[in-house]
């Protein structure tokens, strides 16, 4: 009975947490280049009551035996990197990654990597984001510049006032074997970790790597319906879950109850 008891609350729990995600990704349906996550669980272990396999007394073989599991168990919140919708702003700081690749900034001398295209100039013309984080490589536009123009390569070219272009570099894209291991640190950055391996730097364009669309923002891949329809079930799940912490408890009163 009291078995019960615990593998239903720890269903409780499990729920809770695919609500706390949940939560999170429709807070941030508007953020751009946010990435939605999804929790996973797993069973936990098994009480062993009769082996299956083993011989009984008159030499058959019990055919499934007696295992009663003790619950669940979160194991990860993972990041689901699929591409989200486009937006076009007509901003010419505006870049989106169409296809696989990070945007590399420096953020308090720390190198970490977004997906959020959305830069704008500081007091020294260098492109950076909403938060000051300077993209890598530094990208310093003149001040005499009256345009900007990017291409699929990330080629970064600016324009004077007599049309003349000069080139000042390609803007890099960063892949990693493994994307979902990144960690996330807030503002919509990630750091590279032993799980994500270290970012291989690119050409967009090239070998894998997303084309850099300007004027065009990438914005969160959240699915408010789907996310919607995850909720519902998490909500039954959990009252589902409450109802077996009520019946268990009410047989054990039952039981209590006999010798009155």
């Amino acid at each position: 009975m009291l078995r019960g008891l615990w593998s239903a609350a720890t269903g409780m729990a499990a729920q809770q947490m695919t609500i706390d995600v949940i939560a999170n990704n429709l807070a941030n349906v508007g953020t751009v280049g946010f990435k939605k996550s999804r929790s996973d669980f797993q069973d936990l272990m098994y009480q062993t009551i009769k082996q299956a396999g083993s011989i009984t007394s008159a030499g058959t073989q019990i055919p499934t035996g007696i295992h009663i599991g003790m619950g669940t168990m979160p194991v990860g919140v993972q990041k689901m990197f699929m591409q989200g919708d486009f937006k076009e702003t007509k901003n010419e700081l505006d870049l989106a990654i169409e296809g696989k690749g990070f945007f590399k900034v420096l953020s308090n001398e720390e190198e970490l990597y977004t997906r959020a295209g959305n830069f704008k100039l500081d007091s020294d013309g260098n492109m950076v984001t909403s938060n000051g984080d300077r993209l890598q490589p530094d990208m310093t536009i003149p001040s005499d510049t009256v345009s900007i123009g990017i291409d699929k390569t990330g080629t970064l070219t600016v324009f004077d006032h007599e049309g003349t272009g000069t080139s000042l570099g390609v803007i890099e894209v960063y892949t990693f074997p493994n994307s979902p291991g990144l960690f996330s640190v807030g503002h919509n950055l990630y750091r590279s970790t032993d799980a994500s391996g270290e970012g291989i730097s690119g050409t967009a364009g090239s070998d894998g790597v997303g084309t850099i669309a300007q004027g065009f923002l990438e914005m969160s891949n959240v699915d408010v319906v789907e996310e919607m329809v995850a909720m519902i079930m998490a909500q039954r799940a959990y009252e589902t879950n409450s109802k077996a912490i009520q019946t268990a408890d009410a047989m054990l009163q039952i039981a209590n109850n006999i010798k009155r």
